[in-house]
């Protein structure tokens, strides 16, 4: 078997992509996607008719509302591909607005349904900032299942797992990102890959975390910069992984043993973190905070530059 199909005997390999037309040769349990990867994608000729057809589908709507047609469309047409769940984003002007996500992400749902796609098949991606943690908490209620994104520290995963969310993504490339830049010339990149690479011992101590005191949030390994990453995770519930690099393990015959287990054991959890306790955690972590804020701002960058060529449609 190639890398990619040894690592399915131990992850759930899901598709990190906006580009549905690459799914099925990957065939890929799920799909997720963002503000940045749909920008990537409505800029390819083969996909600017979604974006034509939301606007012309919508005349007199506002950009942000065409703007969430065109993300659900995105999302209807990777459903066609993939039998699983597809991750959506909610605008992440909003990552700091806990009542605004709760009300966007309803209303992705709704459209979702009116598309005839049950909300089972859908995630809805917050920010891992407080305000987001809490409106997932309050959309699990209401039974509509969540993936925290922008995840980088061990704070944000226990606050996830607080608020009861389906599934979270640490970011295992942006975290090795950080510390390399930091490093500077002393960076050893030989002897920071694979386990020590501090993006895979991140998401290796959170899955740890929740194994060992039986939470049932999915921990989905996202953003990986290298092959090595990913095999480094094998055992992961699940990994988000872009197109060139899933091509990458179709070709390759490395092998891939399992590296993340549990023995089964569970332990009592600790208390529930309170916001101020989170938002120590956070800003005494100079990694997570300086990559969170910044991710917020890219998302945000991207979701404007979709919205300008949604503009430049409507004349």
């Amino acid at each position: 078997m190639n890398s990619l199909d040894q690592l399915r005997q131990h992850t759930t390999v899901v598709a990190d992509t906006g580009d549905f037309d690459q799914l099925a040769q990957f065939t890929p349990q799920d799909a997720t996607t963002n503000p940045s990867l749909v920008l990537k994608a409505v800029q390819q000729p083969r996909y600017r008719a979604l974006l034509e057809q939301a606007v012309a589908a919508h005349p007199g709507a506002s950009v942000t509302a065409v703007a969430e047609h065109l993300l659900v469309a995105f999302g209807v047409e990777i459903l066609k591909v993939v039998p699983g769940r597809v991750s959506t984003e909610i605008d992440p002007r909003l990552s700091h607005d806990t009542a605004g996500s709760v009300t966007t992400a309803r209303r992705l749902i709704q459209l979702y349904a009116a598309a005839n796609i049950p909300r089972e098949r859908v995630l809805i991606k917050l920010a891992s900032t407080w305000a987001g943690i809490q409106a997932a908490r309050e959309l699990e209620r209401q039974g509509i299942r969540t993936n925290l994104t922008l995840l980088f520290c061990l704070a944000q995963a226990r606050a996830c797992a607080d608020a009861g969310v389906q599934l979270i993504s640490p970011f295992v490339g942006r975290i090795y990102d950080w510390f390399k830049k930091t490093a500077g010339t002393s960076w050893d990149e030989a002897a920071m890959a694979g386990p020590n690479d501090p993006g895979v011992r991140s998401v290796v101590e959170i899955y740890r975390h929740y194994k060992r005191h039986g939470i049932k949030t999915e921990v989905m390994a996202a953003s990986f910069r290298n092959s090595g990453q990913i095999i480094a995770l094998a055992g992961c519930d699940l990994m988000t992984i872009s197109p060139n690099l899933l091509a990458e393990l179709a070709a390759a015959s490395t092998p891939v043993e399992r590296r993340l287990s549990h023995d089964g054991r569970i332990e009592a959890s600790p208390a529930a973190l309170t916001e101020s306790e989170f938002n120590a955690a956070l800003a005494a972590d100079a990694m997570a905070s300086e990559k969170l804020g910044d991710g917020i701002k890219q998302f945000i960058a991207d979701t404007e530059t979709l919205e300008q060529l949604i503009r430049s449609l409507q004349g």
